[in-house]
């Protein structure tokens, strides 16, 4: 993966975790920090499933990958909320 493609996925998880975190029902008490590291895990892991079942090379914009990763985001919100409200 070249230093581009490197900074895409970045840019690209700060979206997925903002849309993750819109997506999730409630007021997170998390910080936007954390919501950028969670969409980027998510963009990465996400990509990698929909590499897996064979979605992430379609022609136009890969749908199903984004609700993967949006799906992947607002799991990994929910789950930092949960751990962040017990401490």
């Amino acid at each position: 993966m070249e230093i581009s493609g490197i900074i895409s996925a970045v840019v690209v998880g700060i979206v997925i975790g903002i849309l993750g975190r819109l997506v999730l029902p409630g007021r997170q008490h998390i910080g936007v920090l954390w919501t950028i590291v969670v969409g980027i895990v998510a963009a990465f892991v996400g990509t990698a499933v929909a590499a897996a079942f064979g979605v992430a090379d379609t022609k136009g914009i890969d749908w199903i990958e984004l609700a993967i990763q949006v799906g992947l985001a607002v799991v990994g919100v929910a789950a930092l909320e949960r751990l962040k409200s017990r401490s």
